[in-house]
């Protein structure tokens, strides 16, 4: 799905029901950061019309997903909670190549949001598929179809400031290394990634 190529292991999606309340909570941060993460963006290359563009609905979007799970937390009487280490994320971001010109350093943090968002995309489809909380199965329904067009959000806007050719071999080489990542990290129920 969406270029991932290694699979979440099903069992997660056990765990993950088992738990629902701690995956509510760290969705929330989750979605915080990817709205962060898209006004990191817009603050940090202003001058890039086509990424503002871009990237300004998807900020409010991610917002909207953050009170959405805020709603369901509360109508489940879940507390919000402290946010929690991403080591998904963390491991992701030191793989990205530092240096290079200021466009190679953009499509390298488009292209690791965009990962992130396939990697969502693909768990919230698990949930909706199989977790018996009729509610939240629409929900996560709803919000795969989002994640999937934030992450060709994120493809397109790499291709807009480097040759498609990079991007396609960079994404690609990206692809193979959260594979990785993916074989290593502990199989959590408590965590979207």
């Amino acid at each position: 799905m969406l270029g991932l190529q290694l699979p979440t292991d099903p069992r997660w999606v056990n765990l993950a029901e088992k738990t629902i309340a701690e995956i509510l909570i760290d969705h929330a941060y989750c979605e915080q950061k990817a709205a962060s993460s898209c006004i990191s963006l817009i603050i940090n290359y202003p001058d890039r019309e086509k990424l503002v563009e871009v990237l300004t609905p998807v900020v409010a979007e991610e917002w909207g997903h953050f009170e959405r799970v805020m709603e369901k937390m509360k109508e489940r009487n879940i507390p919000f909670g402290r946010k929690r280490k991403d080591e998904y994320v963390e491991k992701l971001i030191s793989i990205s190549k530092k240096g290079g010109s200021k466009e190679q350093q953009l499509v390298e943090q488009l292209l690791i949001n965009a990962i992130i968002e396939a990697r969502s995309c693909e768990r919230f489809k698990m949930l909706s598929q199989n977790i018996d909380d009729d509610d939240l199965k629409k929900f996560y329904y709803e919000l795969m179809v989002s994640e999937a067009g934030h992450y060709v959000n994120f493809v397109d806007l790499a291709k807009e400031y480097m040759p498609e050719e990079y991007v396609k071999t960079r994404l690609n080489d990206l692809l193979e290394q959260e594979a990785e990542i993916m074989r290593n990290l502990d199989i959590r129920g408590d965590r979207v990634h």
